[in-house]
């Protein structure tokens, strides 16, 4: 499963609302090759789901992820900072076992 925090939940309420999407869309979560840890997380927001993507809902907020990334993001708690120390969603994942500096990108 994948869970969002209340500082998360806000801020995608927030930007799906900005951008007047309805509720069929979700939040897509997924992984890429690339940064400078290996790989990379990615969001966004889509209204297709497709035959092999898990899809869970944690406070109201429904996300989806491909098979593929579901393996990386397994237990992964998406947060929000607006902190002095940097301004964005951040992954709590526990099956990283090393992150950049960033926090962008991660490796397993």
């Amino acid at each position: 499963m994948i869970t969002v925090s209340d500082k998360a939940k806000e801020k995608v309420e927030k930007l799906m609302q900005d951008a007047e999407l309805d509720t069929t869309y979700r939040l897509r979560a997924s992984v890429a090759g690339g940064g400078c840890s290996g790989l990379s997380y990615k969001l966004d927001f889509d209204n297709e789901v497709k035959p092999m993507d898990q899809e869970f809902e944690d406070k109201g907020v429904r996300v989806v992820v491909d098979m593929k990334s579901f393996l990386y993001l397994a237990g992964t708690q998406l947060d929000f900072s607006d902190g002095l120390n940097g301004k964005g969603f951040f992954f709590d994942n526990p099956n990283a076992s090393r992150t950049c500096g960033c926090g962008e990108s991660f490796s397993v």
